[in-house]
């Protein structure tokens, strides 16, 4: 089977979006892992597939498959190349859209820069919706990850994040720690490991570990889960610059007023190329 398919990526974060409107085709969770395999494949962190939605007043469905080949519910940097891919495609003329997803709809926007801003809603603080294994819902939790004590911060974005403060997140042990956070049975669905540092009432640093891929350049979900929970935590103010290996993002909540208001990403999305690759009859 031959497929279309355009290689996009926010800040690194790279994607092979799919369009499924004018190619019937979505991925299997062996041809997810194909696409994503950076030797046999294209090689991306997530592959995006845009679909006609199926709610009413909704512009398109967004499903995202993991490099693993596991659906999960949301991803924050893949929203912003959603909304510029639909543009470029010609699928929509609409600057902002609104776009249904497994957790709910978001309302990604191209402004006139070329920066895309995404609604991605409220954020999630109730154990059970993250999900997370809590007796009581609280600021910061303490994980046993491999016999170290980590406090974290348990919030959703769609998708389940655990936030951790660190001095400095180059020295972060990312790499051990990340795994053991993913998998920690008190996650039921697993969760995405955030390393922030805090450089200012404005300003964080941050490396992700994310869920059913490892550490990426950039985390859009992540980005948001950690200004939020720092300022929950009393520790930052709104507006927020995001500093991740892959470059800024600017991240705005009012919580403090109000933990029901939005939180709104702003970050470039871009393309790299569009294709055809064969996929093998043996994945199918």
């Amino acid at each position: 089977m031959r497929i279309r398919f355009t290689k996009m990526h926010g800040l690194g974060n790279d994607f092979v979006v799919l369009d499924a409107i004018n190619q019937d085709f979505v991925p299997t969770p062996a041809q997810a892992r194909f696409l994503a395999d950076r030797h046999f494949g294209v090689g991306c962190d997530q592959i995006l597939v845009v679909e006609r939605a199926t709610t009413p007043g909704v512009d398109f469905r967004y499903r995202i498959f993991n490099a693993d080949g596991g659906e999960v519910e949301q991803c924050g940097n893949g929203a912003r190349c959603f909304v510029r891919f639909v543009h470029e495609q010609g699928l929509t003329s609409a600057r902002e859209i609104r776009v249904e997803t497994r957790c709910g709809v978001i309302a990604p926007r191209l402004e006139a820069d070329g920066q895309v801003t995404v609604d991605m809603g409220a954020p999630r603080f109730a154990s059970a919706e993250i999900p997370f294994e809590a007796a009581a819902d609280a600021l910061t939790h303490a994980l046993d990850a491999g016999g170290e004590r980590v406090e974290i911060s348990a919030v959703s974005m769609g998708n389940p994040h655990a936030v951790q403060v660190v001095a400095d997140v180059d020295a972060a042990p990312v790499a051990r720690l990340g795994p053991l956070i993913e998998a920690h049975p008190r996650f039921p669905r697993r969760v995405n490991a955030g390393f922030m540092q805090v450089v200012g009432r404005h300003a964080i640093r941050l490396r992700v570990y994310e869920r059913g891929t490892g550490e990426t350049l950039a985390c859009g979900t992540g980005a948001c889960a950690a200004v939020v929970a720092g300022i929950r935590r009393g520790l930052l103010d709104t507006p927020v610059r995001v500093t991740t290996h892959g470059g800024d993002l600017s991240i705005a909540w009012n919580g403090a007023a109000d933990a029901n208001s939005p939180v709104l990403m702003t970050g470039p999305a871009a393309t790299v190329f569009s294709a055809e690759i064969e996929l093998p009859n043996h994945l199918a």
